[in-house]
């Protein structure tokens, strides 16, 4: 994939920072939890449809190892006891973007936060 459109997904999950959080939410009006906003930001800005949760997403993307991750690649933690329970999208520099929770919305973290270090269970991509 050419790194215009993995520069186009970093630049437009960077516009939804600070957008609203809700469970199950896929649309930019009403909010999004973590899968809805990388399904949101892949078709938006890539034309790549992604379905499912973290878990479905996870499974459909291809491991990348740390040191070859590229903005643009998802990053995925288990965040609720279960694998691949939540998903983010690399933007470079030891951060990522994240529908977090009700109180946050859209944020940018920290991979190296302890919270997410602890939790992270690796890159993986869609993209060539």
């Amino acid at each position: 994939m050419r790194s215009s459109k993995r520069q186009d997904i970093v630049m437009h999950a960077m516009a939804m920072l600070d957008r609203g959080y809700t469970y199950g939410g896929k649309k930019l009006h009403t909010g999004f939890d973590c899968s809805g906003l990388v399904s949101f930001v892949y078709q938006e800005s890539a034309g790549i449809a992604i379905k499912g949760s973290a878990f479905d997403m996870a499974r459909a993307a291809r491991v990348v190892p740390p040191e070859q991750a590229s903005p643009g690649d998802l990053v995925f933690f288990n965040t609720l006891g279960s694998p691949f329970s939540h998903v983010g999208i690399y933007i470079g520099s030891d951060k990522f973007i994240h529908a977090a929770n009700e109180k946050t919305g859209v944020t940018a973290e920290l991979l190296s936060r302890r919270y997410w270090a602890r939790r992270f269970q690796g890159y993986r991509t869609l993209l060539a």
